[in-house]
């Protein structure tokens, strides 16, 4: 239980840190941050396996980059989802948003444990 406090948390601290980052991806504060991350968390537990099945074709022809995509389609819909939570330029910015989401997060996690 407290292995995934801690990743929310983590999460919650790069969405703020990506927030700044000038990439498009706008969060008006800690609370909408915390709600993107588990909104964020919940959407890659449910849809991130159903899509990967889906796309598994495209996986495989692109010898895997297709997962950005899939990350950055999750990416979108938490930002749809969330109040507060916005990409200026759309999917650019949920593609680089997820990227740097990914890039970030795994530092801070290797950081903190």
């Amino acid at each position: 239980m407290t292995n995934l406090l801690i990743t929310w948390l983590v999460t919650t601290v790069t969405f703020l840190i990506i927030s700044r980052l000038p990439i498009g991806v706008e969060i008006d504060g800690f609370g909408k941050a915390a709600l993107s991350a588990a909104v964020f968390g919940v959407l890659n537990a449910i849809l991130r396996p159903i899509l990967v099945i889906l796309g598994l074709p495209f996986i495989i022809i692109t010898f895997g980059l297709f997962l950005f995509v899939l990350n950055a389609i999750i990416f979108g819909i938490a930002a749809a989802i969330v109040n507060g939570f916005r990409l200026r330029y759309g999917f650019w910015s949920a593609l680089l948003g997820s990227l740097a989401l990914t890039i970030i997060n795994s530092l801070l996690l290797s950081i903190v444990r």
